[in-house]
C-alpha cells in the first residue's frame, strides 16, 4: 500500500515513530496560550503513538506562503529536526498543500499539520460504521489536493488502445478519479446509516422521555459518567478521544422521573470544520436534547480555557442557548485552592469524582432539577379510562395536585416538552377552579 492509500485510510503513524512539534505564535499570542497549545499537541501526538522528541514556539512576525515561516526561520526547523533526526514534524496550524510539499521537501521529512494529526486519531478510534464513514469521508476530502505529496516521482502515464492513445492520463489524475469516486461512494452510504440513525432517533422520540446530551472537552470523564450512571459497557481510556460513537442509556432519577443520557464526541481546542460537518448527525444528538450537562476536568490548569472552548463549539452547531448543567469531575484529584476558587465561581454547578464516588450522590437531584427549570404548571383533565396517560405523567412529571371526578382525572403538574406535546388534547382551560 502506498502513501496515498494510507493517507485516506487514516494509518500515517505507522510511518513515523519520533516527531518534533512545531507551535506557530502569532502576534497577540501570549506565552500562556503557546505553553498550552504545546502541552495539547503533545497529547494529540502521544496519543496518536508518537514519541515527541522535542516541541518549540516559534514566532511568525508575518504569515508567508512558501513555509508560513520567513525561510530562515524554516531552515533552522529543518536543522533542528536533522540534529533530532527525527521522522516526522507536526505543526499546530493547518498548512496548506503547497506548504506542507515545500517543508517536506525542505526537510525530506513527513510534514504534517494539527488537522492531519485528529483526523489519524479519529480514524484509529472509529469503531460503528456511521464513525468509520465520517471519518474516512474527512480524511479524503483532505487528502484529495494532497496526492501529489506522495505522487511527485511519477512521471509515467497511461494511454488508451493502441491507435488511438493520446497523451493518456497521469497516475495522479488516476489516482484522483479513485479517491473521487470513494469520495462519493461514502456520501452515498452515510445518507443511508443517517437515515438509520433518524429513524431510530424518531423511536425514541415516541417514547416521552426527557434526554440529555453529556457534553465536554475530550478526556474530561464523559464516558466514565455515563458508565458509573447507568452502567453501559464503554471504552474507557486516560486519552483524548477515547470513544467517537454516542452511546445513550436510560436512567432512573431519585423522584421515579426517567432520563435518556447520550454520550458525545469530546471537544478539543481548533476542531476541525470538516470534523464537525462529519459528525453532524452524531452532533445532533447535542443539538436536540433538552438540556446538556456539560463535564469539565476540575483538576486540569487549563479547565476555564476548555469551558470556553465547549461553549464555542456548542454555538457552531446549534447548541448555545440550551440550558446547561455546569460539572466539575475529578475533584480527588485537583488541590484544594482550586476547587474552592472554583466553587466561589460557579455556585450552581455539581462537584464531584466519577473515580472514587465523592459528591456523585448530588447529581442525581441535580439532573431531577434541570427536568423542571423554567416549565410551567399545566392542567390537564385526563378521561377516566386513560390511567396510562395518568401514568405517564407521574413518570415524567412532577404532580401538584390530582382530582378525580365524573368529568374524569384533573391533573396539575409539570412535564417536560415531549409529554405536554403528547397531552395537548387533554390540556384544561382556567375555567376548571383548580388551585394550585
Amino acid at each position: 500500500m502506498n502513501r496515498t492509500e494510507h493517507e485516506a485510510e487514516g494509518i500515517l503513524s505507522t510511518f513515523a515513530e519520533t516527531a518534533l512539534l512545531i507551535v506557530p505564535r502569532f502576534s497577540g499570542q501570549s506565552d500562556h496560550d503557546c505553553s498550552a497549545a504545546l502541552a495539547e499537541l503533545k497529547s494529540l501526538t502521544d496519543t496518536m503513538g508518537l514519541a515527541v522528541q522535542d516541541g518549540i514556539v516559534a514566532l511568525v512576525r508575518e504569515p508567508k506562503s512558501r513555509y508560513l515561516f520567513g525561510s530562515g526561520k524554516a531552515r533552522e526547523i529543518a536543522e533542528l529536526a536533522d540534529d533530532l533526526e527525527v521522522d516526522c514534524i507536526i505543526f499546530d496550524e493547518d498548512l496548506s498543500p503547497s506548504q506542507q510539499r515545500n517543508w517536506e521537501a525542505l526537510t525530506r521529512r513527513c510534514v504534517i499539520d494539527r488537522h492531519e494529526v485528529i483526523l489519524d486519531i479519529f480514524a484509529t478510534r472509529a469503531s460503528t460504521r456511521e464513525a468509520v464513514l465520517q471519518v474516512g469521508l474527512a480524511r479524503m476530502e483532505y487528502s484529495l489536493p494532497r496526492l501529489t505529496r506522495a505522487w511527485t516521482h511519477l512521471s509515467r502515464q497511461r494511454g488508451g488502445r493502441r491507435g488511438t492513445r493520446g497523451e493518456g492520463e497521469t497516475q495522479l489524475e488516476v489516482d484522483r478519479r479513485i479517491v473521487l469516486r470513494k469520495i462519493a461512494r461514502m456520501k452515498e452510504e452515510l445518507v443511508q446509516v443517517r437515515r438509520n440513525r433518524t429513524t431510530m432517533r424518531k423511536q425514541r422520540e415516541s417514547v416521552p422521555v426527557p434526554t440529555a446530551a453529556i457534553v465536554g472537552y475530550t478526556n474530561a470523564g464523559k464516558s466514565s459518567l455515563l458508565h458509573k450512571l447507568t452502567g453501559a459497557d464503554l471504552l474507557i481510556e486516560d486519552k483524548l478521544f477515547a470513544t467517537l460513537d454516542p452511546t445513550t442509556r436510560r436512567i432512573k432519577l431519585e423522584g421515579g422521573n426517567e432520563l435518556l443520557l447520550t454520550d458525545t464526541v469530546g471537544f478539543i481546542r481548533k476542531l476541525p470544520h470538516d470534523l464537525v460537518d462529519a459528525f453532524k448527525s452524531t452532533l445532533e444528538e447535542t443539538v436536540l436534547a433538552d438540556f446538556l450537562l456539560h463535564i469539565l476536568d476540575a483538576s486540569n490548569p487549563e479547565v476555564e480555557d476548555h469551558m470556553n472552548v465547549t461553549r464555542q463549539v456548542l454555538q457552531e452547531i446549534g447548541a448555545g442557548e440550551k440550558p446547561v448543567l455546569t460539572c466539575f469531575n475529578k475533584i480527588d484529584v485537583c488541590d484544594e485552592m482550586t476547587r474552592d476558587h472554583l466553587m466561589l465561581q460557579y455556585p450552581g454547578a455539581v462537584f464531584f469524582s466519577v473515580h472514587t464516588g465523592e459528591g456523585l450522590e448530588k447529581l442525581p437531584l441535580a439532573l431531577e432539577e434541570m427536568l423542571y427549570s423554567g416549565l410551567e404548571v399545566d392542567r390537564f383533565l385526563i378521561p377516566p379510562d386513560r390511567h396510562d396517560l395518568v401514568a405517564l405523567v407521574h413518570r415524567n412529571g412532577k404532580v401538584r395536585r390530582e382530582e378525580y371526578s365524573e368529568a374524569g382525572i384533573l391533573m396539575v403538574a409539570m412535564v417536560p416538552a415531549k409529554v405536554r406535546g403528547l397531552l395537548k388534547e387533554y390540556r384544561a382551560g382556567k375555567d376548571q377552579n383548580v388551585r394550585i
